[in-house]
């Protein structure tokens, strides 16, 4: 442990050094205290170069002078044991005593050379020490060092030159001449952190420190220099780390540089004797190591169902064969926004409203799913709402809002219209920029008003229509902003407004311009009805139930309609009007856009950097708007014929038939809450929340996943090599954690396929719900008995205990709960077609426990009121369609579709009738 020197105890000696002597000297007689009497001191003043008054100066000079000899003896000292012994102290002198040195130093050098000469003759030139040349430039005005040509820090314990020495070197002078030099005492410690910050890291469920320095450093026991670098270091959250057994999840950690040394191996087992296969290591080398030495791999042992043993080349094979060349994981991710495929550039608050409106459109094609029963399961996942290049972004938007894979509420971005960042990486939204306005101009600006656009229009997607914001432009620069050619899908049939009425599209600038200033009027004389001064203040008042939502005006340059703009502009703040001008504009301050979304601005200006889309961006989150938004729909009725099915997702990865093999040694459960249960009882400690999520991605996929298909479905906000180390942990854990339960050493759990370079679960040692679940449904699909097929298909729902992965927020997984939901309501839907002919009432209540798993699919409503009607039961059928429309308007602003409204009206005409529809 360093040793901690009390800067009390210092200043004590320093004192002691200076005053001793002279104290001494004085005891003894050999120094004495001239009296200074008035008439001396007026003697002094008329006539001051006398003798005696020269000798007191002599005498102040020399005592000063020997303080400030000690001084730096002390402070020479000091920096020699801290170097030898790392002492954390620095030593400071005094403000006033420094400033008193300086003075001292050169006066007293001017006064002793002309003085002392007089008074002691014994004195020669040869023995006066001249000024130190090497202090006669002050500090501050020292020339930069340059960057040494090793950037590496130094080790921790090592002497380090000081961060403030002067750069001037020494001038060519005797040793004496050194040591009478006055010492520069440093303000700043005179070594350097031990070392220097590096990556940062964002904390994730599950994650410690111990954990964190054996993925970054190499070494779990450095976890006490991540705790050093960061302690106090005020988080996002205005907490700080103050206890190394305490942080919390989207802190952003530093993680110190790498030493030069080479970080311990993890421990490997002993090699096994010839003839004995041993266990396969662990720790696996990073793919990018390439100039590392190759390993021959250990022997591996064999589990007694696989014929050919599996080899620890696990990580060479997995990740550089051939046979998975793809990375999934190559977008770039940075703390304030992602970067897309298509040279684009959004901050994280316009993806967490591309997440909110994805997740909006789940609901809508759970609202619209049909419940046929006519294909084998599968555990491929649903087919994703989102085009491929928002993917990335819709992945990190659900990581920002927090949704899990089990979310049934549309979400709420808490920024509105959130156009870029600021200098500190903060969002900034469009609506709460000061000032008038602004215009966008630069080789960026195009791409910037593409994402502005779709920063308003995502903005309150789940809210009501009427609190929307709303954009007036014209066609010509929408077609700008869209692909060449492309149509503007959503226009109303009159080709003038897009999604009821929030994109409105104009013929020219001025119509545009003609309509803000209609609203403008319209708005102001709103605010003289109710006496208030702004749309806030309005909002605010509870006695009025109009609320006019935002309106933006996004136009091209014009020089006639400069005046008009600019007193548009005059009234943004009162009335909520944004103008914005896609290139200079006089009247409003241009923005300039950099093509990576970067700004400058002839005058100061809150954003720091915009976000930018590409035109295909631009029409992909248009397509989905168009799709999520709820309006009047035909729906499709469950009683017509002529309806088509939704086409079920094609069978990629077929699902492995599950054996009943109640010996197995792990049971893992992932319908609900993730758990892994063995022959003692549930795991419940030692098991990282990464190594849950491999176990459950792999129950996902039993042909396999790759160690890139896993880093980028995990950890899609962390960069790709970092990525890896915590999957490869999670997988060292998990086998770990499940030898130690299950009492087998000799069994793996997690498999590596070295020709496919993919990890897998171990059917014979490892069951999975899931797998038993959809092999029951496929057996009840294949089955030409009903009875048999009926015992099946309970047997799947009872397998059902909730949501894939339910409540973790990994954005790969929801897809995967969309289609096992669907499948398992195909399942109960299926169970009340048996049950309705004998038993009516089981069949409605199997339809509505399905409708607690989804609330929002009409076709069990519709299926639900047929039963009901069929019974001539009007009430109930009545309730169910409240039922309906209550979930509907809480979740999607939406109503009933004219289908099921059908539907329900034909439950109360005459039986005759209803039989013969119905038949």
């Amino acid at each position: 442990m360093a040793k901690r020197v009390s800067a009390t105890a210092v200043h004590a000696v320093t004192a002691v050094l200076a005053l001793a002597p002279p104290a001494l000297l004085y005891q003894v007689g050999w120094l004495t205290v001239p009296v200074l009497s008035t008439d001396r001191l007026r003697t002094w003043v008329h006539q001051p170069l006398t003798a005696g008054f020269i000798a007191m100066l002599g005498y102040a000079g020399a005592w000063a002078l020997w303080v400030l000899l000690v001084a730096a003896v002390t402070d020479h000292a000091h920096r020699y044991l801290t170097a030898r012994l790392r002492w954390h102290l620095t030593l400071h002198l005094p403000g006033p005593l420094q400033a008193l040195a300086a003075a001292l130093l050169g006066t007293t050098a001017v006064t002793t050379a002309a003085a002392l000469p007089a008074v002691a003759h014994d004195h020669t030139a040869a023995d006066t020490d001249p000024p130190p040349a090497d202090r006669a430039t002050p500090i501050r005005d020292a020339p930069a060092q340059p960057p040494p040509a090793d950037p590496s820090p130094p080790r921790q314990g090592s002497t380090a030159p000081s961060t403030t020495a002067t750069a001037v070197p020494p001038s060519p002078t005797t040793g004496s001449a050194r040591h009478a030099s006055l010492p520069v005492l440093n303000r700043t410690s005179a070594h350097p952190p031990p070392h220097a910050s590096g990556e940062k890291v964002r904390v994730v469920a599950g994650d410690n420190l111990w954990d964190l320095a054996a993925e970054h450093l190499g070494d779990a026991t450095r976890w006490r220099e991540i705790f050093a670098l960061n302690r106090g270091h005020r988080q996002a959250n205005g907490y700080a780390l103050t206890n190394p057994h305490t942080i919390h999840v989207g802190w952003k950690l530093t993680i110190p540089t790498h030493q030069a040394t080479p970080a311990p191996a993890l421990p490997r087992p002993e090699p096994p004797a010839a003839g004995d296969s041993g266990p396969a290591p662990e720790a696996e080398p990073s793919p990018s190591a390439s100039s590392t030495p190759h390993m021959s791999p250990a022997p591996q042992r064999s589990t007694p169902h696989t014929p050919t043993p599996s080899t620890p080349a696990e990580t060479t094979g997995a990740t550089t064969s051939a046979a998975h060349p793809e990375r999934p994981h190559a977008e770039p991710y940075d703390e304030t926004g992602v970067v897309l495929p298509a040279r684009g550039w959004i901050s994280l608050g316009l993806a967490a409203a591309i997440a909110a409106v994805a997740t909006l459109l789940r609901l809508q094609r759970r609202r619209h799913a049909r419940l046929t029963f006519t294909t084998a399961a599968s555990t491929a996942p649903h087919p994703a709402p989102v085009p491929p290049p928002l993917a990335h972004a819709d992945a990190i938007g659900r990581r920002h809002l927090g949704l899990t894979s089990n979310e049934q509420q549309p979400a709420h971005p808490t920024v509105p219209a959130p156009i870029g960042v600021d200098g500190n990486g903060t969002e900034v939204s469009l609506f709460s920029l000061p000032g008038s306005g602004f215009a966008l101009h630069g080789e960026g600006a195009v791409s910037a008003a593409r994402a502005i656009l779709a920063a308003v229009l995502t903005t309150g997607a789940a809210d009501t229509a009427s609190v929307r914001p709303v954009v007036v432009t014209t066609a010509d620069l929408l077609a700008q902003l869209l692909p060449a050619g492309r149509p503007v899908v959503g226009l109303d049939p009159d080709g003038t407004a897009y999604d009821g009425e929030h994109l409105i599209l104009l013929a020219d600038t001025d119509a545009a311009v003609t309509h803000a200033e209609e609203e403008m009027t319209s708005r102001r004389r709103l605010l003289d009805t109710f006496d208030t001064t702004t749309i806030a203040d309005l909002h605010a008042r509870n006695d009025y139930a109009e609320t006019p939502p935002p309106y933006v005006l996004l136009i091209e340059p014009a020089t006639r309609q400069t005046g008009r703009v600019q007193a548009i502009a005059t009234h943004r703040s009162a009335l909520d009007l944004h103008p914005i001008v896609l290139g200079p504009h006089d009247g409003l301050p241009t923005v300039e856009i950099t093509h990576d979304g970067t700004t400058r601005s002839d005058r100061p200006h809150l954003l720091s950097r915009v976000s930018t889309l590409s035109a295909e961006d631009l029409a992909a989150v248009l397509a989905m708007l168009t799709e999520a938004q709820a309006r009047p729909e035909s729906g499709v009725d469950i009683d017509d014929p002529a309806a088509s099915a939704t086409p079920t997702a094609p069978t990629v990865e077929p699902c492995p038939v599950a054996p009943e093999n109640p010996t197995a040694l792990v049971h893992l459960r992932v319908l609900g809450p993730v758990t892994v249960t063995t022959a003692a009882g549930p795991v419940t400690t030692g098991m990282r929340s990464g190594s849950y999520m491999v176990l459950t991605a792999l129950a996902a996929h039993p042909a396999g996943r790759t160690l890139h298909q896993l880093t980028a479905d995990l950890h899609p906000d962390v960069d790709p090599v970092s990525a890896v180390k915590r999957v490869r942990t999670d997988i060292t854990t998990a086998r770990r954690v499940l030898r130690t339960a299950t009492g087998h050493e000799e069994h793996m759990f997690i498999v590596f396929d070295p020709a496919t370079g993919r990890y897998h679960l171990d059917p014979q040692t490892v069951t999975v719900d899931l797998w038993h679940m959809l092999t029951a449904i496929n057996q009840a699909a294949t089955s030409d008995n009903d009875d048999e097929a009926l015992a099946a298909l309970r047997r799947a729902t009872d397998l059902y205990m909730g949501d894939f992965a339910e409540g973790h927020d990994h954005p790969w997984a929801v897809d995967y709960a969309t289609i096992y939901r669907h499948q398992v309501l195909t399942a109960y839907a299926r169970i009340a077609e048996f049950l309705e002919p004998d038993h009516p009432d089981r069949a409605v209540a199997a339809l509505e426990r399905a409708t607690d798993l989804d609330p929002v699919n009409e076709e069990l409503y519709q299926r639900i009121m047929r039963i009901h009607g069929r019974q001539q039961r009007p009430d109930a059928v009545r309730r169910t369609l409240r039922r309906l429309e209550e979930r509907l308007a809480d979740l999607l602003d939406a109503e009933p579709s004219q289908a099921t409204r059908r539907v329900a009206e034909r439950q109360f005409a005459p039986a005759a009738s209803r039989a013969g529809r119905t038949s």
